[in-house]
């Protein structure tokens, strides 16, 4: 970047341009967007995010994540954070490569942060998941050396005060999910699980107990979902974002969940009702 006056900011921050933040980078620093790097020439190992749940619930949105990373067949981390508030209203969580993924889940923040600077106003949630969806197809050629980054993105609708989920594939195609979605090597099973489980107009209580019992169906048929650790006191992370903002639920509400789920499964492993 070109040098301005001393003590003031180089001259690329004090141009007009987009109130994209991504752009920005792209046109003075493009080597330190992830997807600007260079290509590895044969697949590289590397730890993996699995599996996140999201689902709607009355006047909101719930997603919740495991916390296991694996790496072929090793855990490679137990408490991994994969659900992270993306803005005040929007949630996002990660499946995929890991390090790849939460790179692009901070430069989604201050991609979503520096438009509401610019702009001074925030972008609507469809305009949010339509940004995601761009970053996403910048990282296809890391994706085909088998680093691929799949979020799963949602968050609450200021103009119809409703809870929506997007889902996404390697080559930034979004997709907009009803009522419930799961992605991760353990989606399949979770989604049954919700399938069964889900109601409209449930409560946010009743939702987290759904959220729970689903990572918990995954964990019980995927190796590489992590189910809750009781023992190292290591609890799905859960959070939901309705009218009030994104928050997370604390580790006491999670435990009661979890604990309640455990004693309905003990002598009844199968979770049959």
């Amino acid at each position: 970047m070109s040098a301005g006056a001393p003590g003031r900011l180089p001259d690329a921050f004090r141009a007009g341009g987009s109130s994209s933040f991504t752009d920005f980078l792209g046109s003075h620093a493009p080597d330190l967007l992830p997807a600007r790097r260079t290509v590895p020439s044969r697949p590289v190992e590397a730890p993996h995010g699995t599996t996140i749940v999201t689902l709607t619930y009355a006047g909101g949105l719930l997603m919740a994540g495991d916390r296991r990373a694996t790496m072929d067949n090793i855990i490679a981390n137990r408490d991994m954070e994969k659900v992270f508030a993306a803005d005040e209203f929007s949630v996002v969580g990660i499946a995929g490569t890991a390090g790849l993924a939460i790179e692009l889940v901070k430069l989604f923040q201050v991609e979503l942060e520096h438009y509401e600077k610019i702009e001074g106003t925030l972008m609507s949630l469809e305009g949010k998941a339509n940004r995601l969806a761009t970053m996403i197809r910048g990282n296809l050629g890391m994706a085909m050396q088998g680093l691929a980054v799949v979020p799963i993105f949602g968050g609450f609708d200021l103009d119809t005060a409703l809870g929506r989920i997007f889902s996404y594939d390697v080559t930034g195609g979004c997709y907009e999910e009803h009522d419930h979605h799961s992605v991760g090597s353990g989606s399949l099973f979770a989604r049954g699980s919700m399938k069964k489980r889900w109601r409209p107009g449930m409560s946010a209580d009743d939702a987290v107990a759904v959220a729970i019992e689903a990572l918990y169906d995954a964990a019980d048929d995927d190796s590489a979902t992590g189910g809750p650790d009781t023992t190292r006191r290591i609890y799905p992370t859960v959070a939901l974002v309705d009218a009030e903002g994104a928050r997370f639920v604390d580790e006491p509400g999670v435990q009661a969940a979890v604990d309640a789920v455990i004693a309905a499964r003990t002598g009844n492993p199968g979770g049959a009702r």
